[in-house]
């Protein structure tokens, strides 16, 4: 089964898993919209998707402001009358800093994007997806989330809150057609691992595409998972 006439949004499609699995997405047929801060990286997702034959459309703006996510739901109904996936990829991981050095502008950022923003996406987004004929949501986590770690206070505290409101959710809808589950993609090439290891050949890590068509297999009509923690399968 394709995603021939479903509409998809990945959140942080500028590059790396979000990227990859909006482009992978568009490859199965679907339409991806693309969401952002990065006008440029977006741009080059579009290319992409353009150039191997799909279709996407473009979204730029900043998960950090709730009222904007708020408008995604009804905008995607008033322009193409559906949603049928949601790929809540983004993430930040701020400050690797012992807890009670957390600054609070720092624990707000990733609190806004981890945390919050997730939230508002499900609030925008659900409805919609909660009527498509197969809705998918699929959200990208972290092992921190479940092993704390010396540093990774912000960072797993909201990667964990995210979790538990995403299995809420699941729980909430397990008698309707929606599949809503988490991905931990484990170790990646990308922003975020530079950060972590910024003296690491990057060429020794696994890259988004090896763990797009994984995401991808969870948005499709036959994928029966739900509320469930799926690990990337590597090799």
């Amino acid at each position: 089964m394709s995603l021939h006439g479903q509409i998809a949004l990945v959140t942080g499609a500028s590059r790396g898993i979000g990227a990859a699995t909006a482009i992978e997405l568009a490859a199965r047929g679907a339409h991806v919209v693309l969401t952002a801060r990065t006008q440029g990286g977006l741009e080059a997702t579009d290319d992409a998707i353009r150039a191997a034959g799909g279709s996407s459309t473009l979204l730029p703006l900043d998960l950090m402001d709730g009222e904007a996510v708020d408008c995604i739901g009804p905008s995607l109904l008033e322009r193409f009358g559906r949603l049928d996936i949601l790929v809540s990829n983004a993430g930040t991981l701020g400050k690797l800093t012992p807890a009670p050095h957390i600054l609070p502008k720092d624990w707000d950022a990733v609190v806004g994007v981890n945390l919050a923003a997730n939230w508002h996406l499900i609030r925008s987004c659900g409805p919609l997806l909660g009527i498509a004929p197969a809705g998918r949501a699929v959200f990208l986590t972290a092992r921190q989330a479940q092993a704390p770690l010396s540093f990774w206070g912000a960072y797993g505290a909201t990667k964990a809150g995210m979790e538990y409101l995403v299995r809420c959710w699941a729980d909430e809808t397990k008698t309707t057609a929606l599949r809503v589950n988490l991905f931990e993609p484990g170790i990646i090439r990308g922003k975020l691992r530079t950060q972590i290891m910024p003296g690491e050949d990057p060429q020794t890590v696994p890259g988004p595409e090896t763990v797009a068509p994984q995401i991808a297999d969870l948005c499709m009509p036959q994928t029966r998972v739900h509320g469930q923690l799926i690990e990337a399968v590597r090799g």
